[in-house]
């Protein structure tokens, strides 16, 4: 794949990508080094301290004047309300402390917070503007003050957010400070895979800045977000904006670009929609994941006082029946066996955070490579940018939502009891940071054209109020399929029936109202030395001993698999993409080192399934 299919969104949108203002303020180059001695991918191995993750972060509204605030900061471990009189040293951001490219590799724990500092300036010419602070994601509170001005808290480990600090700053060197709490599984807060005590499934603890750190100059007022939906049946995309400051007479005007022909334009009023009509749409889909680049203008008595560039595609997620009246996944309105691994996101030397974005796009490159045309993203929000390279690259999303609040960070799978299964009884604080945050990951990722299928719950980890949650997303985003409880406690509610099953596939249930698919299942095991995070500490669910071997094993399951397709089933999930810490079932060992299958095998038998329902 050439560096041009990789990187381009669109062209107009790309073009700004690559000409974004990038303003560091970063240390000099410290003696930094990775923590620990685990295995490294090869990104890790190359990373420069004094440019981790330098790319624009946000694909989704880009403008030109912004300034990168990774690099390494002053850090401190303490006591809760122990405030730092001294730091313990440099943490390279944005990478959790526990990890090993953060330079630090500890642990922090629900009984200490963890303490980051770093100086920055802000250029002349950002003079007369509003300067905007984002985090793109800090695991689990973050205070945060500039100049020892309080500006804002957030809670949530995986969802941006933004200070307005224009009246905090001063000219010169400005103060920033932030200060992080995390319980991990001693709280009730959606964490994922993260427990105290890492073990087969569960993983290390994530603590802290975890996702690109950065300013934005915009005008005083200002385009805030945008949410873009497109209508297939009506050949339209409808665009809204959220704008910071718009006065009455305000427009808000709107281009849709392809390549550098505008094919269509509208204008609303500030407030309202505007809605763009297009006579013979591109369609998206895996296949051909054509994007249109969006410029949409604040407008004043006919002056431009803001413009962002986005992008969007037309495409449609549905269910429908078969020419057997099978209820099937529809893509465009027509039936697509959605078939992809099921992918976990961890990083042995970053955690959550991939080391650079070319690795951030590999696994979803590899997964394309092998044939797949879905992900399932497990129990993990990733970066904005991940799931631009899975619409640039055409790749479905299955979308989960973290899990928490489960006993012992232990799973609760009532295997095959779908309809009588118990639920978890939160208390209203868990109810509220599982309400707040699910919202929080579906606004922040609404525009993104790959995520096809929502997850509110995973094998009834931590499972509540499966109708209403369900019935809820689905209001809240009826542009999207919702898959209630991939191989947990179903109801009669959602789009999708999901069951689990290892390691080889099983249709044991039928749903003829909601379209069946098998939400996880394979899991097969390879040991490879050397590409082991713990060597004497490893699973799969089944163990074999060579590439060729686990190829063999897994055509077995494909074929399995293509028997039950006729049945049934309208959409399958193998585990997994990756090696993660003590499991070695993944495709790939988890420094993405060495492909434990064969690869053109693979691809033959993942393409062959991917196009079972194709119509003639």
């Amino acid at each position: 794949m050439n560096e041009q299919s990789i990187l381009r969104p669109g062209r107009a949108l790309a073009a700004l990508l690559a000409s974004a203002l990038l303003l560091t303020s970063l240390p000099g180059r410290a003696q930094w080094k990775p923590a620990g001695d685990r295995i490294r991918t090869t990104w890790g191995e190359q990373l420069d301290p004094n440019q981790p993750l330098p790319e624009y972060p946000r694909p989704q509204l880009v403008r030109a004047e912004w300034q990168n605030l990774n690099g390494l900061w002053n850090y401190a471990i303490l006591p809760l309300g122990t405030q730092p009189s001294e730091w313990e040293g440099e943490i390279l951001v944005p990478f959790a402390a526990e990890s090993s490219l953060s330079g630090v590799g500890r642990r922090v724990g629900a009984d200490h917070e963890l303490w980051y500092e770093r100086t920055f300036s802000v250029s002349s010419k950002w003079s007369g503007k509003r300067v905007l602070l984002h985090f793109g994601a800090v695991d689990w509170r973050a205070d945060v003050w500039v100049n020892g001005v309080s500006v804002g808290s957030h809670s949530g480990g995986f969802t941006p957010f933004e200070f307005d600090i224009t009246e905090a700053l001063k000219k010169g060197d400005n103060t920033l400070r932030v200060r992080v709490w995390d319980p991990t599984n001693d709280g009730p807060q959606p964490r994922g895979k993260q427990v105290n005590r890492p073990e087969g499934i569960w993983y290390t603890p994530v603590t802290g800045i975890w996702q690109t750190v950065w300013l934005e100059a915009v005008p005083q007022q200002y385009v805030r977000s945008l949410k873009t939906t497109p209508d297939l049946d009506r050949s339209c995309f409808r665009v809204e904006a959220d704008l910071c400051g718009a006065q009455p007479g305000d427009r808000l005007r709107v281009r849709l670009l392809d390549g550098e022909t505008c094919v269509a334009q509208a204008e609303a009023m500030a407030g309202a929609a505007a809605e763009l009509y297009v006579a013979e749409p591109k369609l998206w889909s895996p296949d051909t994941p054509h994007l249109y680049d969006l410029k949409v203008s604040l407008v004043r008595n006919g002056r431009t006082i803001d413009e962002v560039a986005s992008y969007a595609a037309m495409r449609k997620f549905s269910i429908g029946r078969d020419r057997a009246g099978i209820m099937r996944l529809q893509l465009n309105n027509r039936p697509l066996f959605q078939y992809g691994p099921l992918d976990q996101g961890w990083w042995p030397d970053g955690l959550y955070t991939a080391p650079s974005d070319e690795a951030l796009a590999f696994d979803v490159v590899k997964t394309k490579e092998l044939g797949y045309n879905m992900i399932r993203k497990h129990i993990k929000v990733e970066p904005a940018r991940w799931y631009w390279h899975c619409d640039r690259l055409g790749m479905i999303v299955w979308q989960d939502m973290p899990s928490g609040d489960q006993a012992d960070g232990m799973p609760q799978w009532q295997s095959r009891n779908y309809f009588t299964g118990e639920e978890k009884h939160r208390s209203p604080l868990s109810e509220q940071y599982y309400r707040k945050e699910w919202r929080e990951i579906i606004d922040c990722l609404y525009n993104f054209p790959s995520i096809g299928v929502w997850i509110p719950f995973n094998e009834a980890w931590g499972q509540f109020k499966t109708p209403e949650i369900a019935e809820w997303t689905k209001a809240y985003d009826p542009t999207r399929l919702v898959n209630p409880a991939s191989g947990g406690n179903h109801y009669l509610t959602g789009d999708i029936l999901d069951l689990h099953h290892y390691p080889a596939p099983e249709l044991y249930l039928y749903d003829h109202n909601r379209a069946t698919v098998l939400g996880e299942y394979g899991g097969i095991g390879l040991v490879l030395k050397d590409h082991l995070w713990e060597p004497d500490r490893n699973w799969g669910y089944v163990r074999f001993d060579s590439p060729k071997a686990v190829t063999d094993e897994y055509e077995r399951y494909a074929e399995m698999l293509e028997r039950l397709i006729p049945n049934g089933f309208s959409a399958a999930v193998y585990t997994q993409t990756t090696d993660v810490e003590t499991e070695v079932n993944g495709l790939m060992t988890y420094d993405r080192k060495v492909m434990k299958v064969e690869p053109e095998r693979l691809r033959e038998i993942n393409s062959r399934i991917c196009h079972s329902l194709d119509e003639e």
